[in-house]
């Protein structure tokens, strides 16, 4: 094995917010890594639950495996407060934060940092990811980036508009020199909405990103966690709302043309202006859908995918004929799934 003094450092930073249920899976994943010389910092977000005496359990597995472990209680702040308390003192040349109910592959650390090393004008890199549903621990689907074959690779606009990305946080890992150009000051703007563009954008604004075309990281999907606890359309219009006010406080804050920043911002008013439309038809809200599409209307050109959610938040029949057909087609996927 290398010796690990040689070895990059690598900061590990995982918020948990009541994670006894399924923490031992995560910790787990960080002792088995093949990668030797890890910073773990651990951040207690103010949970009232058995986390903090599972996570001290493993104090001793992670001195023998020479993990630097750094454990900090908060009162609860969400994520990307609690990102922060470990953001202000890592010390790694790279650093990842994945969510404390997901699972690193053996080989995720070792395999970002030797492509970071040999690839010395990316500031990040990612890797493909299965997603599991965590009641039964099977695999719903996969996520990747494909990167164009042709053209410029804008990983920051797609970003912005959530075309062809993931938010997986354990499927990437930044180069600390570039975030801390991107970042100076070492913080992020403390949403409840989540942490992941604000990690990412500013990154990807002046850096190249790179791709492992491997499988390093499992997302598992708990229906009580923040990201999938939206089930009413007052819920996903929250939701909707907190995304929305992270983007354009990122594209505030960060140093760019004022031209960009404008169109940047220009496109985040488009972008709510349809989803907020769009949700109001999945949830066959007629009068809020005319209000939204009315406003749609008036500022934007409207597509034919516009059209469709509104004659499918209009019609009753097409909506459930629309609910058939998905379902079919997602029955003829898994068919073709176990048929190989």
């Amino acid at each position: 094995m290398t010796d690990p003094n040689k070895e990059p450092l690598v900061s590990i930073i995982t918020p948990c917010f009541n994670g006894a249920s399924f923490v031992r899976r995560f910790l787990d994943s960080v002792l088995d890594q093949t990668y030797s010389n890890i910073e773990f910092i651990f951040v207690n977000d103010g949970s009232t639950d058995d986390t903090e005496r599972i996570v001290f359990s493993y104090q001793e597995k992670f001195s023998s495996k020479g993990i630097r472990f750094i454990y900090i209680f908060q009162e609860n702040k969400g994520p990307a407060g609690a990102l922060n308390q470990g953001l202000e003192i890592f010390t790694g040349e790279y650093l990842t934060w994945p969510d404390s109910d997901d699972v690193l592959h053996p080989d995720n650390i070792s395999k970002k940092v030797s492509f970071l090393e040999k690839n010395k004008d990316c500031g990040m890199v990612l890797c493909k990811v299965r997603v599991f549903n965590e009641k039964n621990m099977k695999q719903i689907r996969s996520l990747q980036r494909i990167p164009p074959i042709d053209g410029p690779d804008d990983l920051f606009h797609d970003l912005i508009e959530e075309k062809n990305v993931y938010f997986a946080p354990g499927g990437y890992m930044i180069r600390t020199s570039a975030f801390l150009l991107a970042n100076p000051e070492k913080t992020i703007y403390a949403s409840r909405g989540g942490q992941n563009w604000q990690m990412l954008l500013p990154i990807a604004y002046r850096f190249t990103c790179g791709y492992i075309d491997e499988f390093l990281y499992d997302y598992m999907i708990r229906e009580e966690s923040h990201s999938h606890s939206a089930k009413s359309l007052e819920d996903h219009l929250k939701r909707a709302e907190e995304h929305e006010d992270i983007l354009k406080t990122v594209i505030s804050s960060m140093d760019m043309d004022e031209k960009e920043r404008n169109n940047c911002i220009a496109i985040i008013d488009r972008k709510y202006a349809r989803k907020r439309f769009w949700l109001a038809a999945n949830f066959r809200d007629h009068q809020r859908m005319q209000m939204y599409y009315d406003i749609l209307r008036e500022h934007y050109p409207v597509t034919g995918r516009d059209r469709y959610h509104y004659l499918k938040g209009s019609c009753a029949l097409f909506f459930y004929a629309d609910m058939m057909l998905r379902t079919l087609l997602r029955s003829l996927l898994k068919i073709k799934k176990a048929l190989g």
